[in-house]
Parts: structure tokens; C-alpha cells; sequence
């Protein structure tokens, strides 16, 4: 018989929980969005180095999972002298994991941004880091914030993850009420719950965002 009176008695702690997860979600996408960018810049370059560089890092990050990722940020570094605690290992696994797909959003946003733009911007005199700041990146800032807001969502959601390395976020603390207490549908089902409420209040925002973009844009 389901009683959910048990998780009324842990719900406090599930909150808390849940809090850990959108710390880890807005860390992680933060410093997904500055990979990213980092990584479209090099791949449109000039430099055949530098979009070598960037080419081999979509290549592993995007080829391998994100579970690995986090596996080897967590337990393999520390056979190299580098220590991290969960949460620091989860932030940067899942960040750098996010910024190879970001910067693939972030390239089709910069080149959607017609030359000829580009071209007035050079005849008025404008240095190449100027005209990406002042012309290119804020159209391809508009252009790319549906699919930026999207893996945003997604990161939140992928945040779970970090429960493979006993990270006490949403996924690893149900996890640890529902085995001491055997019951698991009672507490999956509110942790989807909770997983529902913070994606939906997130989407909400992000529409909400992407609409003023629209509107300011006309």
C-alpha cells in the first residue's frame, strides 16, 4: 500500500535537495555558455590550430557520455594529484559537457548573422573583437536563446547524474530515503514531481525572456 505520509516526514530535506540541484544547474550552464562561446569563436577562426582545437573538444565531449564525464572528474583525477569534492566535479563535468552542444548553438547563431553587416562594419573602421561585440553575437544572442534555453532545461535535468558520485542533490537524496525506507514509487514520484515544478517555473522564464528579446528586436 503507497503512504506518502513518508515523505511528508522527509519532505523538508527533499527541498533542500532540490535547491542543490538548480545551485548546480545555474553553475554548470554559466559555465557552459563561456566553453561555448570560447569553443564557437575558435571553430570560425582563421586559426587552423585553434579549430583543431575546438574540433577535438566537441569530439570526445559530444562522443562520450556524460556519466563518464562526471566518473572520471570525480574518481580519475585524483590518481593525478587533483582532488575535487562532489559538487565541484559534477559543475565542471556537466559545464564542460554543455559547452561542446552550446558552442555548435552558438556557431549557427553567428553564422545566421547576414556578411553584409559584417562588411558595413569593416568600412566604418571597427576591429574584428568590436564587430563581434557590438554587430554579431547580440543578433546571434536572439537567434540561439530557444535552443540555449532548452539545454538549460536539459542540464537541469541531466543535474541527476550527479548522483553517481553520492552528490546529495534531488535524484541521491530520494534515492537514499526511498531504500531506507522501501518506498521507492512514494519517492521517485514526488522527486519527478519536484523535477517537473523546477523545469516548468524554469521555461516559464526563459519564454518569458525569449519574448522580450522578440519584442525589443522589432
Amino acid at each position: 500500500m503507497l503512504d506518502f505520509s513518508l515523505v511528508t516526514q522527509f519532505f523538508p530535506f527533499l527541498l533542500e535537495a532540490s535547491w542543490l540541484t538548480l545551485e548546480l544547474t545555474v553553475l554548470s550552464t554559466i559555465l557552459g555558455l563561456i566553453l561555448g562561446l570560447i569553443a564557437a569563436l575558435m571553430k570560425i577562426s582563421n586559426s587552423k590550430p585553434l579549430m583543431w582545437l575546438a574540433d577535438f573538444y566537441l569530439w570526445v565531449i559530444r562522443g562520450t557520455p556524460v556519466l563518464v564525464q562526471i566518473l572520471l572528474m570525480y574518481f580519475a583525477l585524483p590518481q593525478f594529484g587533483i582532488q575535487l569534492d562532489a559538487f565541484v566535479a559534477s559543475v565542471l563535468a556537466l559545464g564542460i559537457n554543455a559547452g561542446a552542444y552550446i558552442a555548435e548553438i552558438y556557431r549557427g547563431g553567428i553564422l545566421s548573422v547576414p556578411k553584409g553587416q559584417v562588411e558595413a562594419a569593416e568600412s566604418l573602421g571597427m576591429t574584428y573583437p568590436t564587430i563581434m561585440r557590438r554587430v554579431v553575437l547580440p543578433q546571434a544572442l536572439r537567434v540561439s536563446f530557444p535552443a540555449l534555453g532548452n539545454q538549460a532545461i536539459s542540464m537541469l535535468k541531466d543535474s541527476s547524474m550527479a548522483s553517481v558520485i553520492t552528490l546529495p542533490e534531488l535524484m541521491m537524496t530520494s534515492q537514499r530515503f526511498a531504500a531506507t525506507n522501501y518506498a521507492f514509487f512514494e519517492f521517485y514520484i514526488v522527486a519527478a514531481g519536484l523535477y517537473l515544478l523546477m523545469t516548468t517555473i524554469l521555461s516559464f522564464f526563459l519564454n518569458k525572456m525569449e519574448r522580450r528579446m522578440s519584442q525589443s528586436e522589432r
